[in-house]
């Protein structure tokens, strides 16, 4: 039973993000923008040739696609290999396939686009964070979801 709620929320998450991704693409022109919360949120398209906050965007094209994909593969296998370790932890094995999702996710566009479509904007004054999209919520909430699940282990170690 469990592994089917796995397995649907791999597929609603992967379809939440790609879904938006080709949403803003077919409603947007890149680099536009659409206000949402004046002063705090946009819905900005933009294009990731790097990964996380831009890491090895000034690398050639030929070596990203390569490196992405390898370190995606390499990354879902070990990812997947832990998932099937800890099963039994329901925390984790909803963190792993988060992460999973986030992995997918953008390596889908890098394959699809070249980059990583990304369109969340969230700002204040002229501080802007760097734009993101669903996969990069699944991976950060997925080790959100590890991180809290290993505080909360440790205290009962302590008690």
């Amino acid at each position: 039973m469990r592994s089917l709620v796995l397995i649907i929320l791999f597929i609603v998450l992967l379809a939440a993000d790609q879904l938006s991704k080709l949403a803003v693409q077919q409603s947007l022109r890149l680099y536009e923008s659409v206000e949402v919360i004046a002063g705090l949120f946009n819905i900005t398209y933009v294009l990731n040739p790097g990964a996380a906050f831009g890491i090895f965007q000034n690398q050639p094209e030929s070596f990203r696609k390569i490196f992405f994909i390898v370190v995606t593969i390499v990354a879902v296998i070990m990812i997947f290999m832990m998932l099937r370790k800890d099963y039994a932890y329901r925390l984790r094995s909803v963190a792993y396939v988060m992460i999973i999702v986030g992995a997918v996710g953008n390596a889908i566009d890098r394959i699809r686009v070249g980059m990583v479509v990304d369109f969340l904007d969230v700002y204040y004054k002229s501080f802007h964070w760097y734009t993101f999209n669903v996969a990069d919520i699944c991976i950060t909430s997925g080790v959100g979801l590890l991180l809290l699940e290993m505080l909360l282990l440790s205290k009962k170690k302590v008690k």
